[in-house]
């Protein structure tokens, strides 16, 4: 069998991915990073830069970060996009894009809905359309800000395939590539007037943006979409013709931009140094249907080499990073992956430009985006002043705090609401139907209705405040900041909730960011006059009547599920959370089983593994782990649990304990699913697969030597007091937000609780 063509370079960075934590250098690039401020002032990240002969005032990039169902039915930019965008322009941004605009109308199936409606804004073919544009460009403008739009030539083998259902259209692709949802869907090969008529429609594109006052285009050109297909041999086997060579479509279309909109427009291309398949999959590249045709993918030198020509063709700035859909984890790297992760891949890149004295046609170098969790200041600022790039580009950190750049700039880096990584919000939304929205900021996507400045209560009360996490938090203060008097009871001796626990982990240092923010939100508001916290206080409903208050927020979280399992009195066994917070409960244990496949049984699982050495196995009743995660937190635990040798036992159901052992029922069927799988994601449970295989009947019994047993079943709102209080009328108003409403997740509990906040 012929050896898989690999890059060392590529390989390594894949292979560090799992255990970066393990080498230490804590609070720099390719590790754990926080909210510091040591290298402020930040003259490096905020000095002016040149593009073709535009300047931007900084060298902060917000990220294409996908604008689903923020437009009009038609596809012009609605409201909602508009002052979101205009949000981040007010925040001190200095270059903002926007997300991926197709151009392959009447091309592309998967870009269009029943009706000929869209989910994705349009700038063509309708000049309809220009007016949303016009006021969106001239509205960054207002605050100094530069806006690109990036459009793609489309989505081909990583659109969705309702197109089937929906159009009677299979999806198109490079060259007969199953589809990424569905693999056993195959896409048809795009005829080469099609991929003409694309290219026509890029030209026409950015002419129209030009038209409407937008800085710059922006070509989308990694991650596995179409613009990748026709542009990297993995995808684009096509034998005849023209586009037989891969570099000729973004030639071509480089090419058509630069003579509709002349020479001193900026063009930027998004690439990926490497599509980094064969590193991240090695054999399995030859053992698994959908894969196997992705072997021949660009090396780093034809990545260099293209990239040299689509300068001579145009292109003025690249953003660069790793990965396609197929190993989603790497271009939409989860809490999980370190600080600064992709910027050894932009330094390969700014060295090759500077060897080879590569100018653009307006005679300037072509500066180098740095993409990956850049989002600390400190990391974003020390990439550029050590070289590693030129700009650098923040996506989710511009979601959790759009007033970034500001505060950054201010040295006011405690008062920056960080990211957390979870991608529920700002990804996971748009799998559900939903628009981008952000954990930890409740105005993310609502900017056009939720003010930027609460208004002050006209009536203020005295609230009351049950439980001290996320949800309690951030009602608490923000109801403060509008005038009433707030006190925040919390049974404990800390803040936080279950972020406390949830933040032990070294892979999730980006939630212990957060939870220092909630601390400094706090402390901030313990400076205000009607603001109390009152710790180690246990509310009782007799107790919260004798308080007179006017409304009561209960906020009290979740209880810790454990059911009644036959033997369990006869086994060690721990709630995963209290693992987290007390790690010397786990004793001398070695073989460790963790029951539930979950969120944070999976994440335990590999704090286990790979920060104690345990010998740890998993066991889930539903077929798939962390099941309605985000597909890229997802992947990126199983792929490195699978590296570490974790063993998964999903579709099993635990029968009872022994003193030492667990047993449990496990579906072996050939309809059960492969819990290792990461190069394919899980439709929607609304969205039936009609490929999918039935499980059948077939069982095995199984038995697990457990020196501990971890229990991490889930839980269930923790609602008993505020039932109780609503029965014995405790105050004029009562609310349950957060997990205690329904156990879920901090997008809920945040956007439950700021709304709250604003209207009582």
């Amino acid at each position: 069998m012929k050896a898989l063509k690999t890059d060392a370079e590529v390989q390594k960075l894949v292979d560090s991915y799992g255990n970066w934590f393990q080498n230490g250098c804590e609070n720099r690039a390719g590790n754990a990073a926080r909210m510091t401020k040591e290298l402020y002032p930040y003259t490096s990240t905020f000095s002016p830069i040149r593009v073709n002969r535009l300047t931007i005032k900084n060298r902060v990039v917000m990220a294409p970060m996908g604008n689903l169902m923020m437009c009009e039915e038609g596809g012009r930019p609605n409201e909602k996009m508009i002052q979101y965008f205009l949000a981040r322009a007010k925040g001190g941004v200095g270059l903002i894009t926007s997300g991926l605009i197709p151009i392959s109308d009447g091309v592309d199936p998967t870009v269009t809905e029943i009706g000929n409606k869209v989910m994705m804004p349009r700038i063509s073919p309708s000049r309809t359309l220009m007016s949303g544009w016009r006021d969106l460009a001239q509205g960054c403008h207002a605050y100094g800000s530069r806006f690109f739009i990036q459009l793609t030539p489309g989505l081909g083998r990583v659109g969705p395939p309702t197109c089937l259902v929906q159009q009677k259209k299979f999806p198109k692709s490079a060259s007969f590539n199953r589809n990424f949802y569905i693999p056993e869907l195959p896409c048809m090969r795009l005829s080469d007037h099609g991929l003409k008529k694309i290219i026509k429609n890029a030209g026409q594109a950015s002419a129209d943006a030009k038209a409407c006052l937008i800085d710059g285009v922006y070509l989308h050109g990694h991650e596995g979409y179409l613009l990748e297909q026709m542009t990297n041999p993995a995808f684009n086997r096509r034998k005849l013709g023209k586009y037989a060579d891969w570099q000729r479509f973004g030639i071509d279309m480089v090419n058509e931009i630069r003579d509709r909109v002349g020479p001193n427009y900026p063009i930027m291309y998004r690439i990926d140094l490497s599509l980094a398949l064969n590193e991240t999959y090695g054999e399995t590249m030859d053992e698994v249907a959908s894969l196997k045709k992705f072997k021949n993918g660009r090396s780093i030198q034809d990545t260099l080499d293209y990239m040299d020509n689509l300068v001579k063709a145009g292109v003025d700035i690249f953003d660069v990073d790793l990965g396609c859909y197929d190993n989603w984890w790497l271009p939409h790297p989860p809490a999980g992956m370190p600080a600064g992760c992709f910027i050894d891949v932009s330094k390969i890149v700014k060295d090759h430009f500077a060897e080879k004295k590569i100018l653009s046609n307006a005679g300037v170098e072509v500066p180098v985006v740095a993409v990956g969790k850049l989002g600390y200041p400190d990391v974003a600022e020390r990439a550029i002043r050590e070289g590693y790039c030129d700009m650098v580009m923040l996506g989710r950190p511009l979601l959790a705090d759009a007033d970034w750049c500001n505060k950054a700039y201010a040295g006011e880096v405690e008062k920056i609401c960080p990211c957390i990584g979870c991608q529920e919000g700002c990804v996971n939304e748009f799998v559900e139907g939903g628009h981008i929205q952000c954990a930890v900021n409740a105005r993310t996507g609502f900017e056009e209705i939720i003010p930027e400045n609460p208004v002050p209560a006209q009536n203020p009360k005295k609230i009351g405040v049950i439980g001290a996490g996320p949800a309690g938090i951030v009602f608490a203060v923000n109801a403060a900041k509008r005038g009433h008097t707030v006190e925040l009871i919390e049974r404990g001796g800390k803040v936080g909730g279950k972020v406390l626990p949830g933040s032990v982990p070294a892979i999730k240092f980006d939630f212990a960011n957060y939870l220092e923010w909630l601390n400094n939100e706090l402390k901030a508001a313990e400076a205000m006059p009607g603001f109390t916290l009152k710790l180690n206080t246990a509310a009782t409903d007799d107790w919260l009547k004798a308080q007179n208050y006017d409304s009561i927020v209960f906020a009290m979280g979740t209880k810790n599920a454990c059911p009644p399992i036959p033997g369990i009195d006869k086994v060690k066994t721990v709630q995963a959370v209290d693992l987290l917070a007390n790690p010397e409960l786990m004793g001398d244990a070695k073989n460790i089983v963790v029951a539930g496949g979950g969120v944070v049984g999976c994440e335990t699982a590999y704090w286990l593994n790979y920060e104690y050495g345990k010998n740890v196995k998993v066991v889930e009743m539903l077929p798939n782990f962390m099941q309605g995660c985000c597909t890229a937190n997802r992947a990126h635990l199983l792929y490195y649990m699978k590296k570490a040798g974790i063993e998964l036992y999903n579709c099993s159901r635990v029968t009872s304990f022994e003193k030492g052992k667990v047993n449990f029922t496990q579906n072996v069927s050939k309809g059960a699913p492969d819990p290792y799988i990461t190069w394919r994601p899980l439709l929607p449970e609304n969205i039936p697969n009609p490929m999918a295989k039935k499980m059948g009947p077939q069982t095995k019994d199984i038995t697990l030597s457990a020196d501990l047993v971890v229990l991490a079943m889930g839980g269930r709102p923790d609602d008993a007091l505020y039932l109780e209080a609503l029965r014995t009328n405790a105050a004029p108003e009562l609310f349950n937000i957060g997990d205690s409403f329904a156990g879920g997740r901090v997008l809920e509990a945040n956007r439950a609780a700021f709304r709250l906040a604003q209207s009582i």
